[in-house]
């Protein structure tokens, strides 16, 4: 199929790679030309495992571009994929303002029959709104063109997104019309030959499934901090608990692992969304409010265990941090629990050496000039001098490291972990003082 996929960010470009190694003709759109003008030269904009490989090799063999020109690419596709961003207005709700100026754009320019798919994550209702738009356009230009709008939310984990796009374990289309229902499922054969499901739903429940599912995970990771905050008051084991609970198939292990709660661009401002779609609607959801609440105070809970070790004297003190990225396998920072520590920690005058695998320019350029933090090209040399060292992001290479070398290197052998990495009784044994999510509370 010919597809249009407007919007090059990190879902867009995904998205038009991953069709375009299945074999369809993709026109990617994106209005910024400086990134438009990379992209034809192979540059990727953002790190995502393998991305590079897919982009490069497609637009060599001629069945991925790149343009400015949303008009040709409407006017050339059949299915039109809207994957602008949402960011997060003032009052919590998603704002739409770039997705109805691409409906917009396509009343104007679209010349035959269109599917328009909603592939950016929006509230209950957007498609609607969409058909709306597109209509106005096509009256204003005269025009009685038939179209369908459809729901197709992505499932992306950022770090195994080719994987989890080329192997979906589900696709979800929410659509109003049965043509368009075998359309989608026929552009999404290729993806499901192992049998996984391609869940056909009216849109509003598309759109809804969406928020729902992350709605759901933010809460299990909420649900596993609270958890280990009531170990740490109890004398339990969370890593036990953990197991103790993960091992039921009703619950399972995934996204139950305590740390310094969720980050990036999706759980934040999808819960933030979902809960202000609800109150709109005159209805609280205070299960959403609750695991919003306890992911912002496990960053506060953390800083707290610094705060009493060192008796609240962190001035002049110089801490070493490693993982700047909300997850590993991205240099993704948005709402990443380290930029909290950062501004925490700077404001008392601690001085910070921070080393991350990929998310060091991006955390540059977030914070701008400021003497009181350095970045440093490997781990241990962010270590050298240090009196502690603060861990906020779990990448593999954290996982093994050289202790004895780590040791020689530190002013002090002193560890936060904020991700429960590393062994307690193995640290103890190695002489590190060791502090963990879940840690027993003295006192």
């Amino acid at each position: 199929m010919k597809l249009a996929i407007i919007g090059a960010g990190y879902v867009g470009l995904v998205t038009a790679a991953c069709f375009a190694e299945m074999g369809n003709e993709v026109i990617c759109v994106d209005a910024d030309a400086a990134k438009v003008k990379a992209l034809r030269k192979g540059r990727i904009p953002i790190y995502e495992p393998g991305l590079d490989d897919y982009v490069k090799r497609n637009c060599q063999e001629k069945r991925l571009f790149f343009t400015t020109e949303l008009a040709s690419a409407v006017q050339e596709s059949l299915v039109i994929f809207v994957a602008v961003g949402t960011p997060q207005d003032q009052d919590g709700s998603a704002d739409l303002s770039m997705v109805l100026q691409v409906a917009k754009d396509i009343g104007r320019h679209m010349n035959g029959y269109k599917v328009i798919v909603e592939k950016s994550t929006v509230p209950v209702g957007t498609a609607a709104q969409v058909r709306q738009v597109i209509s106005k356009e096509l009256k204003a230009r005269g025009e009685n063109l038939e179209f369908d709008v459809v729901s197709n939310p992505e499932f992306l984990k950022e770090g195994t997104a080719l994987d989890d796009f080329m192997k979906p374990d589900r696709i979800v289309a929410g659509c109003d019309d049965v043509r368009v229902a075998e359309l989608m499922k026929e552009l999404y054969a290729p993806f499901v030959r192992t049998n996984h499901p391609i869940i056909i739903m009216d849109v509003v429940s598309a759109e809804l499934t969406k928020y729902a599912a992350n709605a759901f995970l933010a809460t299990k990771i909420s649900f596993i901090n609270e958890m280990a905050n009531i170990c740490a008051r109890t004398g339990a084991d969370i890593a036990m608990v953990r197991q103790g609970i993960g091992s039921d198939p009703r619950i399972g292990n995934l996204f139950l692992f305590p740390g310094l709660g969720y980050g990036g661009s999706c759980f934040p401002k999808d819960m933030q969304a979902l809960i202000h779609t609800a109150q709109s609607r005159g209805y609280t959801p205070r299960l959403l409010a609750a695991a919003e609440a306890v992911n912002l105070d496990q960053r506060a809970i953390f800083i707290d265990t610094i705060l009493k070790y060192y008796k609240d004297e962190l001035k002049g003190r110089v801490f070493a941090l490693w993982g700047l990225s909300f997850k590993p396998q991205t240099d993704d920072i948005r709402e990443a629990p380290a930029l909290t520590l950062i501004s925490r920690l700077l404001e008392m005058g601690v001085r910070l050496k921070a080393y991350d695998p990929q998310a060091i320019p991006a955390t540059r350029q977030y914070l701008g000039e400021n003497r009181a933090i350095s970045f440093t090209a490997t781990g241990y040399e962010a270590l050298e001098g240090a009196e502690a060292l603060l861990i906020a992001t779990e990448w593999t290479k954290f996982r093994e490291p050289d202790f004895d070398r780590m040791k020689s290197l530190m002013k002090t052998p002193v560890i936060f972990d904020g991700r429960n990495i590393y062994n307690p009784a193995k640290m103890a044994k190695l002489g590190f003082t060791y502090f963990h999510i879940g840690q027993k509370v003295e006192g």
